[in-house]
C-alpha cells in the first residue's frame, strides 16, 4: 500500500502536534525510549576533586538500581556496562574491553553525555 505525499505529510504533522501537546516529562520518557531502542554513545567521567580519573565510552545507558523484596524504592547508586578507556582518547584501543560499573548518588562527582568525537 502506497501513500501520497499529502497523506505523509499529515501524519508527520500530526505526530508533531501530538508530541508537543505532551507535558515535559512525556516528551522525555518517549526521547529515552527512542534512545534506548536506538542506542546512544554515551561517556561517563568520573572525577576525584577536578581530575578525571576513570573515563567509560560506548555507554547505550545508566540505570539507576531499584530496591529489592517489593519495594519500589530506588537505590542510592546507578550502573550499566561501556568500554574502560583507559588512556581516555574517547576510541576503542586494543585491551580496551566492555565492561560493568557502578556508582554511588553520594560518590565523587561524574558526567554523562554523548561522545563529542563522533
Amino acid at each position: 500500500m502506497t501513500f501520497s505525499r499529502s497523506a505523509r505529510l499529515l501524519a508527520v504533522a500530526t505526530l508533531a502536534l501530538g508530541i508537543a501537546a505532551c507535558t515535559q516529562e512525556t516528551q522525555n520518557t518517549l526521547g529515552r525510549a527512542i534512545q534506548n531502542w536506538t542506542g546512544t554513545d554515551g561517556v561517563l567521567d568520573v572525577y576525584a576533586g577536578d581530575k578525571l580519573v576513570k573515563r567509560f565510552i560506548k555507554i547505550d545507558k545508566i540505570s539507576t538500581a531499584m530496591a529489592t523484596s517489593g519495594s519500589s524504592e530506588a537505590r542510592a547508586y546507578r550502573f550499566g556496562y561501556g568500554v574502560l578507556d583507559a588512556n581516555q582518547n574517547y576510541q576503542v584501543d586494543p585491551g580496551e574491553k566492555k565492561t560493568y560499573f557502578e556508582f554511588s548518588d553520594f560518590s565523587t562527582p561524574y558526567i554523562f553525555y554523548e561522545n563529542p568525537m563522533n
